[in-house]
């Protein structure tokens, strides 16, 4: 814009008519409009000042990004790791849970087919009962039964029923379970009244091909 322009023009003007006719004034040749050179250094120092109070703040943005950078991808994996162990925490336990219920049936099932005969048909009752047994139990069973139950019973005319009052699961897996059991049995010699018997059972069951099988079967 020349509006400017000319107000500079016309100061010019002023200030040479003014110069010629003022006698000059020694030390005063400072021009009207200008700035002292303390003001300039004035400002440089604030400048530098205001430059070196956010030098810090910078610093620290920097290392508050180093530490988020470096702390994140450790958090995330720990995270992860942790939802994996409770996973597989969570699925273990429900693996003990089942293990349990199944072998506390399997060995209540499998003791009263193992106590339990008639006279008339204890060869095929016993036979039967060998199919749910396993390892060297199911070897020393098989001896008593054929030497000693098999034949005293044709012989006496014995029967004898058994019943599971009470059973807990001690520990249990995927592959192996201990339970034990209140066992009541009651036994009949050919014409004489029955008796009762009580008495408590350790069963320990190996999971074999996908069935629970009676490895131990011990009184206590």
């Amino acid at each position: 814009m020349k509006f400017p322009k000319l107000l500079r023009r016309a100061d010019d003007h002023t200030n040479v008519a003014s110069a010629e006719e003022a006698p000059a004034t020694p030390g005063l040749t400072t021009i009207a409009g200008d700035k002292p050179d303390t003001d300039v250094a004035a400002t440089e120092d604030d400048e530098s000042g205001d430059r070196q109070s956010s030098t810090p703040a910078k610093h620290h943005i920097r290392w508050a990004r180093a530490i988020a950078y470096a702390l994140l991808p450790g958090l995330a994996l720990s995270l992860a790791v942790a939802a994996g162990f409770l996973k597989w925490q969570d699925g273990s336990a429900r693996t003990a849970q089942l293990a349990a219920t199944e072998s506390v049936r399997t060995a209540t099932e499998s003791t009263i087919a193992l106590l339990s005969y008639r006279a008339d048909s204890v060869e095929k009752d016993l036979e039967a009962a060998r199919s749910r047994l396993t390892g060297k139990f199911l070897n020393a069973y098989t001896s008593l039964t054929h030497d000693v139950v098999i034949p005293g019973a044709k012989q006496k005319h014995i029967s004898a029923s058994a019943t599971v009052s009470a059973a807990a699961p001690i520990e249990a897996t995927g592959s192996h379970a201990v339970v034990l059991l209140l066992v009541n049995q009651t036994v009949t010699i050919g014409q004489d009244a029955p008796t009762n018997s009580a008495s408590s059972v350790r069963v320990t069951l190996d999971k074999v091909d996908g069935r629970w099988l009676i490895a131990e079967f011990d009184p206590i």
